[in-house]
């Protein structure tokens, strides 16, 4: 018995392959590469906020003893990214085996006494527009474009595409809403997250069907609302629509993330793996 588990288990190692991990040093990102880690992967750690990488892959040095990369670089940036292609090569001396479309921008407005939210359509500013959908969005495809060619001309590769609940179902607002507060000083979850995570989607439908030839799979991850120090009145309200009751926990997805990244799920491309607590079936 412990032979054939050992067996199955094989497909879930890396052996050594090089996944790069946008927003790595974010809350989930570091998750996503602590996933790497575990199953024998190198995590490629790229920020934009170089400390916060740096911190990242030194956890993962300490945690699991593992070797790790990390890069400062602004996914909205080409020049840029092409250009930590050629460090990658040059210091890992190869090229990426995968690649977790991870970074995004968690947007944050100024709640002023007085004033109406700017997170309200009616007010949403287009400079925040383009920033956000530059970096979740436009940062995606290039990083994509970039890294996913240099696996396509190698016929091997796995891109996974990290969208959300709410790529797959509208924001319900009510979550947001404060009590004696007007209907038109409510802050909302802005319109950007949904464009973004549904797209998110849709860019991976694309990438799997055009690569599909050259050995290169794509996939999206739904992940729900992860636990973060929320207050107890937005939990209360997020679980009563949750059917397993609760948020869920940073590392829920690791497991996910290793089954999406290795032959494990070698016959799958172009797909969305949901992972809610059932929120979306309500």
């Amino acid at each position: 018995m412990a032979e054939k588990i050992s067996m199955a288990l094989e497909k879930f190692t890396l052996n050594n392959e090089l996944v790069l991990i946008t927003g790595g040093g974010g809350f989930l990102g570091r998750q996503h590469a602590a996933a790497i880690a575990e199953i024998g992967g190198v995590p490629v750690i790229l920020d934009i906020a170089k400390t916060r990488a740096a911190e990242t892959a030194t956890y993962l040095k300490k945690v699991y003893t593992t070797e790790a990369f990390y890069y400062k670089v602004d996914i909205t940036d080409e020049e840029a990214l092409n250009r930590v292609l050629g460090e990658i090569k040059r210091d890992a001396g190869r090229i990426p085996y995968g690649l977790i479309n991870n970074a995004g921008i968690d947007p944050k407005f100024d709640q002023d006494s007085g004033k109406t939210p700017k997170s309200r359509l009616e007010n949403f500013p287009l400079e925040q527009w383009n920033k956000e959908i530059s970096v979740s969005l436009t940062g995606a495809f290039l990083c994509s474009k970039i890294f996913g060619t240099e696996m396509a001309k190698a016929n091997r590769g796995i891109i996974v595409n990290i969208s959300s609940d709410l790529g797959i179902i509208a924001p319900d607002q009510r979550i947001y809403k404060k009590e004696g507060i007007p209907a038109d000083m409510q802050d909302v979850k802005p319109v950007t997250y949904s464009v973004i995570k549904h797209g998110i989607i849709g860019l991976t439908k694309y990438l799997a069907t055009y690569w599909a030839n050259c050995g290169v799979r794509c996939n999206t991850l739904v992940p729900g609302g992860v636990f973060n120090n929320h207050s107890d009145e937005f939990i209360k309200k997020l679980t009563s629509r949750i059917p397993l009751g609760r948020m869920a926990h940073s590392d829920e997805y690791k497991s996910a993330i290793q089954f999406l990244v290795s032959d494990a799920s070698s016959y799958m491309t172009g797909q969305t793996l949901i992972l809610d607590g059932g929120r979306s079936i309500w």
